[in-house]
């Protein structure tokens, strides 16, 4: 070799041994460090439905579940982190899709039949799209993974017009779009607006920008953030404390199949009990037995329709769980019978503290004690914190047979007539501790299937804590009462809790400012999964003023779960308290309505158990596309929101203001009056303050307090029912289907109904009914079809009243017949100048049945 030659390769040779050296002295000194920055790739290989990429230290495993679900792990010391959750499923977790490699010179990856995964080498970067090209997520430039220490962090690109949504009962905006926020949960009596953290913990949020939605999660139950624009403009980060980096990405592109794959990932909401979605009365708290009595009998007697009489922890000895106080509720097993013949189902609070009474005679406890079951401080004793009943302890839900104890202690209240159960205090909310919870410190015992058995500390288990309370009562109660659909509310929880429970937003304020935080965070608690949840009505802590009061009783009349609930020492807050006559006239209507909707509240109910959507929903999930031209839906309606697909309420987006408002409502469809059945004229053509058109569409609402603005979407059908005191009433006289006839382009229209007993699993050997509908407009007028029902389940009407909204004139002539075209007649149709409604009666042969209206 030439000497020249010679003395290049020398010094090539040495500035490589160089970079090699200072290779392995950084890798040395991040793991003497704890500091491990995954900023470019140092080897990679293919896996059969991925990619696995080394960092360094670190190494990184992307794989495809499916063609639209990606899972993300790393392990920052070359080991992945173990393949358990208490959240994601594990026939989630073990599936897999097809992949097809893609590597360069400078990239590595892998493609599905949907979604294409590109790495970058150096620096490393993560991009994942769709195969159209449409960004789904990639990291944010110069800010690759870190690690510190145990404590880890994820930074992501922001584009100007993406939106973000979900993590649970976070208060604020809708948009969760430059905000910040923590995943602690915490009993946060009183919380406000800004209030962060407060009783979940759901590291799910949902992407959203020009009609095209991701889903990613942080699965991990250590105190976490989630940064939205506060620390970069142009990007969103999330990260943990400890434990493991193990995210998902979930592709749409439609926001429903995000929420969908949700489900999919970690579980669906089952199939309530029917009165569970009835209104229900509470209190912190009704007693003694005489005073619960009373409320039933105003209920009856004032004829305020109600399912539910809720007892909070006043009816227990001393606050003691599981226990009843005999000088308060001396007839206590008679009582609940007694509300069971008023068709008034009882919830009652089972806190999950349990008191702390050895040789006392006290069940729970010597029972918890002699199975080792309670958690223990680090060194080995039982953990003591004081809660309701004074000094307690707490079972370990962390271990099965633990849960499964805590399960048998609902037996003497199933036995007795007891219908559901309030885990509250879950957080756990532990009183004189700074923390307002257990110290970090307290070990808990895993020893769950899926997981390798072993000691954790609070840290990882607090989020959790809650949630496997909730799972302890469900999984207890399916035992105890295999036949009968359990219906648990719990304050805390974790991604995934939907499984087990209903929530609700927990102990909020009797401000107007609340009714207000009331719609985003009760929206965004359904995109996060929980679709059974409700607010206190009226809020919980102080009294409410009366027209406040009206107010949220209307619009909780459309939430999933409609309670009035309110604090020791505040007025009373029952329909016919605290306002005049005509306030009671007004909250008895709105009560009365929600009954009438029940078939079409049930119907959605049930999608919600087989999809995942949830019964309450913003704009955006139905008109993700907003309009017909492909315009964005406005993410700023205020406080409007859809009731299942059809139904759009509309409070005003500052409902303590005298003044009138609007509401913008999608163009994509024609619009209906719910109360006056009259088609919505809008202002199209309105402008922006920048002169530019707006092409969605607004309705003028001029503000009263008896009329909550609630719209159809044209093209809907909407069943009803004959108004009942309870859904345990058989409903007497028609089914009534209200058709609204198509605006526009569109000629055609659809709804169904779901039916079964409402109680028991019945429906899952096939005794259901379910109806779909539709309506087809032609020249000479409207064809609506019934189909053939199908299940076994008997309905409880003879008779179908089709309602045609939007009519200005009675119908020509109008004819019905069988499916197949037999048996032909004419009908009698009526016409309602009043709310533009063309309505006809026809026998309901169950064999499905055709409606020929000429105009």
């Amino acid at each position: 070799m030439p000497r020249a030659g010679r003395f290049i390769f020398v010094v090539l040779g040495l500035l490589f041994l160089a970079a090699t050296t200072e290779a392995q002295l950084t890798a040395e000194s991040q793991q003497k460090t704890g500091f491990v920055r995954l900023d470019r790739v140092t080897a990679s290989r293919a896996t059969d439905n991925g990619i696995k990429i080394r960092s360094g230290s670190a190494v990184v495993q992307i794989s495809a579940l499916r063609d639209d679900v990606l899972r993300v792990r790393v392990g920052p010391s070359g080991q992945l982190p173990e393949d358990a959750s208490w959240a994601a499923l594990a026939s989630a977790r073990s599936a897999t899709a097809k992949v097809t490699p893609e590597t360069s010179a400078s990239t590595v990856g892998f493609k599905t039949a949907r979604l294409r995964v590109t790495v970058r080498k150096d620096p490393m970067e993560l991009k994942v799209t769709d195969l159209e090209g449409h960004v789904i997520a990639q990291d944010f430039p110069g800010r690759p993974i870190e690690y510190h220490g145990s404590s880890f962090r994820v930074y992501m690109k922001s584009p100007a017009d993406e939106h973000y949504f979900g993590l649970g009962d976070k208060p604020g905006p809708l948009d969760r779009r430059n905000e910040a926020f923590t995943d602690w949960n915490t009993d946060a009596f009183g919380w406000q607006e800004s209030t962060d953290p407060i009783y979940k913990s759901i590291p799910y949020f949902i992407t959203f920008r020009k009609g095209v939605s991701a889903g990613i999660f942080l699965d991990n139950t250590w105190r976490s953030s989630f940064d939205f624009n506060k620390e970069y403009r142009d990007g969103f980060s999330f990260g943990s404390e400890g434990g493991p980096l193990d995210f998902y990405i979930l592709y749409g592109p439609e926001p429903k199949a995000v929420v969908q794959s949700w489900a999919w990932l970690t579980g669906f909401t089952p199939l309530p009990p029917l009165w569970s979605l009835g209104y229900q009365q509470c209190r912190y708290s009704y007693y003694p037995e005489a005073e619960v009595r009373r409320v039933a009998s105003r209920l009856r007697s004032e004829h305020i329709p109600t399912d539910v009489i809720w007892l909070d922890i006043d009816y227990q000895l001393k606050n003691r769980p599981f226990t009843v106080d005999p000088e308060r509720f001396p007839h206590f097993d008679d009582m609940i019978q007694d509300l069971k013949a008023q068709h008034l189902h009882t919830v009652a609070i089972t806190d999950l503290h349990i008191a702390d009474l050895p040789n006392a005679g006290y069940k729970p406890y010597d029972e918890g004690k002699a199975g080792d079951h309670f958690v223990k401080n680090a060194d080995g004793s039982t953990y003591v914190g004081v809660v309701w009943p004074g000094k307690a302890v707490f079972p370990d839900f962390t271990e099965k047979a633990s849960r499964e104890w805590w399960g048998t202690l609902y037996a003497d209240f199933v036995r007795k007539g007891i219908a559901g159960f309030w885990n509250d205090m879950n957080e756990p909310a532990v009183f004189l501790a700074p923390s307002k919870t257990m110290p970090d410190d307290v070990q808990h015992r895993i020893d769950e299937p899926g997981f390798a058995p072993r000691t954790a500390s609070h840290l990882e288990i607090h989020n959790v804590f809650g949630m496997e309370n909730s799972r302890g009562t469900y999984e207890g109660l399916r035992k105890l009462a295999p036949d009968t659909r359990p219906f648990v509310m719990t304050r805390a929880s974790y991604a995934g809790g939907q499984r087990y429970s209903a929530t609700w937003s927990g102990d909020n304020s009797s401000t107007w400012n609340h009714l207000r935080q009331t719609t985003p965070q009760l929206i965004n608690l359904g995109l996060s999964g929980f679709a059974m949840t409700g607010a206190d009505v009226g809020r919980f802590a102080g009294s409410p003023q009366p027209e406040l009061l009206t107010r949220w009783l209307e619009v909780a009349a459309f939430h999933p779960i409609d309670r009035d609930h309110t604090a020791i020492g505040t007025n009373p807050q029952e329909p016919w308290e605290n306002g005049t006559r005509e306030d009671l006239n007004i909250r008895r209507h709105y009560i009365e309505e929600r009954y009438r909707l029940m078939p079409y509240l049930y119907t959605t109910a049930e999608e919600m158990s087989r999809t995942g959507l949830p019964i309450m929903r913003p704009l955006f999930l139905e008109f993700p596309n907003g309009g017909t031209g492909g315009e964005p839906v406005d993410l700023s309606t205020g406080n409007a929101f859809l009731l299942g697909p059809d139904l759009l309420v509309a409070q005003s987006p500052y409902p303590d203001e005298m003044d009138d408002y609007t509401v913008a409502l999608p163009s994509a469809v024609g619009w209906y009056n719910y109360w006056t059945g009259a088609r919505i004229a809008t202002d199209s053509d309105r402008k922006a303050i920048d002169n530019d058109v707006v092409t969605q569409p607004e309705v003028h609402v001029h503000r009263s307090l008896d009329t909550l603005p609630v719209f159809v979407r044209a093209g809907a059908i909407v069943p009803e029912q004959p108004l009942v005191q309870s859904t345990d009433e058989k409903p007497q006289g028609p089914l009534t289907l209200r058709v609204y006839p198509p605006i526009g382009a569109n000629k055609e229209c659809s709804g169904s109904l779901y039916l079964d007993d409402g109680v028991s699993y019945a429906f899952q050997k096939g005794e259901f009914l379910r109806l779909g509908f539709t309506c087809r407009l032609s020249a000479q007028g409207l064809m609506v079809t019934v189909t053939a029902p199908t299940g076994s389940f008997a309905p409880w009407w003879k008779l179908l009243s089709v309602e045609v909204y939007g009519a200005s004139r009675p119908a020509a002539a109008a004819s019905a017949s069988a499916l197949d075209g037999s048996g032909a007649t004419q009908i009698s149709t009526g016409y309602d100048d009043e709310h533009h409604r063309i309505t006809a009666l026809i026998p309901d042969t169950g064999k499905g049945l055709e409606l020929q209206l000429t105009y």
